[in-house]
């Protein structure tokens, strides 16, 4: 029997206790709350159009994961495989000549292809799902990379208008999200396949004994994962107009992580599909959000980390709270029902109080400026950062820097949040020149001036390119190598992250430049991901491999004190020259660990970047290019760049 407090409660107290019975639900009204507070672009039509682009591409990959989750699996291979269905559509699309309406489902039939490998190895060869799908991963990204040999490739106009908007609002890969959602709910509650899930997640000798023949659902679960992963790829690659072979890295932790948080059972038998749509909302609102409050690029993840916690601790305590003291009546339930409310409240002091700590209090009545690092994970773009900030400083600028983590995607979103933001200038350092251009574009559509750092942006309006010659400093490289050789001997390349401008540029220059010596032979060259720890273990087998080694260039500093490291490790000795000129990097010239370097001077390139930006945003004319010196730094002349 209703009670007076329910009766007049109406709407009001209906819609409370929706929220207090989702506690994902919950947990994203709240976030959402915190942010209009702090952020007065965060509410904006525009912007929550952003947050829906921004979490379609983990929302479907999530879908798929959510079938085998509640089946008391797990995939580790999503991310890969969108990269590599992706990959097959671009690469049968645009270098084959396939019609594009046949290279969709064979795209399609790839994903499907790699969830049914991953169901064989477990529902047949009684794998652990961890270990079927770790090596998966590991296979689609290692295809990806031959297929593609390791760049992008572009996709047909007809693909990429997936990555855009219907009438100039309303986002494709949205809709996409939206539908691939009532798809896997109509899976999970409308059909037999659905509810067999639950009951191999639940008890799977259960299910067995009662009928279900597990091991052929097994397969469909895990293929329906990888037919999704697909999907998302396919989207992925759309937003960026090229399928990347390094796309989508990191994704499937994001992907169980929005399954999780929407109140799925690692230990299988529970989730839903709108649980998961709000799971994957929350990630894209928290990273939408801290970057609109310019909060450091290094507490962001910090912050992700533990609202994540605190949504699913809501969401457990929820669950032992609500399952306690049925007999309680009345007084039992709202008893449950304050704690709730007393965890909500919890919540939001902690979300408010982080963001208020680390959101910067700006003075300056200056011009707003964006910049989008490609990676704060390497003290060459730390030392842009630091050049660019200067700069900033001594301008009365407010700069709001944001670091895309080495994901061209990420960098999308970035550039986005600045749109929506208004910024007056956008500095970028991409990711991935091709991969720049469709976001580029936007702010090109917006009147926001965009100068390029370090690296072009293809397909898009700059004002100007700040940059030093990647190229030219593989030439320069090559020749103080065969000139310390005497244009003899066997030598090494550590490559830097395939499929980046960067990594390409130098090898190219170096390739050309090495060519002149006829006497010097590449005896190996492998990739080390712009990595000194990856430079250690790649020089280490390269030396195991190829015997005697007498020189080395590696594609930045970092890989070149990890190869040295290794020689040093094993007691021999070669000629190592490095890129990028880092302090590290030139200490070690100093030191002789080195014998050179190609000093881009990173620093300076963040001054200029953040200069043009200013005089674009002033309606200044710019050159097209502006040239920052590269040099060959020796021992002899390392003091000459303290």
């Amino acid at each position: 029997m209703a009670t007076d407090t329910d009766k007049n409660g109406g709407v009001g107290s209906t819609v409370r206790r929706f929220l207090l019975e989702n506690g994902a639900l919950t947990a994203l009204a709240i976030l959402v709350v915190v942010m209009s507070l702090l952020s007065d672009d965060f509410l904006t039509a525009q912007n929550l159009l952003n947050v829906g682009v921004q979490a379609a591409v983990i929302a479907v990959l999530a879908f798929g994961v959510t079938f085998v989750i509640i089946a008391g699996g797990i995939d580790l291979s999503v991310g890969s495989v969108a990269a590599l269905s992706a990959t097959v559509l671009a690469f049968l699309a645009t270098v084959e000549g396939v019609p594009v309406w046949l290279a969709l489902p064979l795209a399609a039939a790839t994903g499907t292809a790699c969830g049914l490998v991953n169901g064989v190895l477990i529902a047949y060869g009684k794998l652990p799902p961890f270990i079927a799908t770790l090596a998966m991963l590991s296979i689609g990204r290692g295809l990806s990379l031959v297929l593609s040999e390791g760049s992008p490739i572009a996709l047909p106009d007809s693909v990429a208008r997936l990555g855009t908007s219907l009438g100039g609002w309303l986002p494709v890969p949205v809709l996409i999200m939206l539908v691939m959602g009532l798809i896997t709910a109509v899976i999970l509650r409308r059909t037999f396949a659905g509810r067999a899930m639950y009951a191999i997640g639940g008890n799977e000798e259960a299910a067995r004994l009662s009928g279900i023949r597990v091991k052929r659902h097994k397969l469909g679960i895990y293929a329906l994962s990888g037919l999704f992963a697909a999907v998302a790829g396919v989207i992925l690659a759309s937003r960026l107009a090229s399928a990347q072979p390094q796309a989508a890295q990191g994704y499937e932790l994001d992907a169980i992580a929005a399954v999780v948080i929407g109140g799925a059972s690692l230990a299988g038998g529970v989730g839903t599909a709108f649980g998961t749509l709000v799971g994957a909302l929350i990630l894209a609102v928290l990273r939408n959000g801290l970057n609109l409050l310019s909060v450091s690029a290094f507490w962001q993840q910090v912050v992700i980390g533990v609202v994540i916690a605190l949504a699913v601790l809501f969401d457990t305590l929820r669950r032992r709270s609500g399952g306690a003291g049925a007999g309680a009546g009345s007084a039992g339930r709202r008893g449950r029902r304050g704690l709730q409310l007393g965890i909500a409240a919890a919540v939001t002091a902690v979300v408010v109080g982080a963001l208020s700590f680390l959101v910067p209090n700006s003075s300056s009545d200056g011009p707003r400026v964006g910049l989008s690092l490609s990676t704060l994970n390497n003290p060459f773009f730390l030392q842009m950062r630091d050049g660019a900030q200067a700069e900033a400083d001594e301008a009365g600028v407010n700069l709001i820097v944001t670091d895309a983590q080495d994901d061209a995607s990420q960098q999308a979103d970035q550039i986005q949040n600045f749109i929506s933001t208004g910024v007056d200038a956008m500095v970028i350092n991409p990711v991935d020149s091709d991969a720049a251009g469709p976001p580029v574009r936007g702010a090109n559509n917006a009147d926001i001036p965009v100068v390029a750092a370090d690296r072009g942006v293809t397909e898009a309006d700059v004002e100007t390119l700040v940059a030093s010659d990647n190229v030219e400093g593989g030439r320069l490289a090559a020749r103080a190598l065969a000139e310390e050789l005497g244009e003899e001997g066997r030598i090494a390349v550590l490559q830097g992250v395939p499929g980046t401008s960067a990594s390409r540029e130098r090898g190219s220059g170096f390739e050309e430049g090495i060519a002149e010596y006829p006497d010097i032979e590449v005896v190996a060259q492998q990739p080390a991901d712009f990595d000194r720890s990856k430079g250690l273990d790649v020089m280490t087998n390269m030396l195991q491999g190829n015997g005697d080694i007498d020189g080395v260039f590696a594609e930045n500093d970092e890989m070149a004190l990890g190869a040295a490291a290794a020689l040093s490790s094993r007691g021999e000795e070669a000629v190592v020259i490095g890129f990028d000129g880092t302090p590290e990097g030139l200490e070690a010239v100093a030191d002789g660990v080195l014998h050179a370097s190609i000093a881009q001077q990173p620093a300076e390139l963040g001054r200029v970047a953040v200069r043009n930006a200013v005089a674009a945003a002033n309606g200044e004319g710019l050159e097209e290019t502006v040239m920052v010196p590269v040099e060959v730094v020796t021992e002899g002349n390392v003091a000459d760049f303290d």
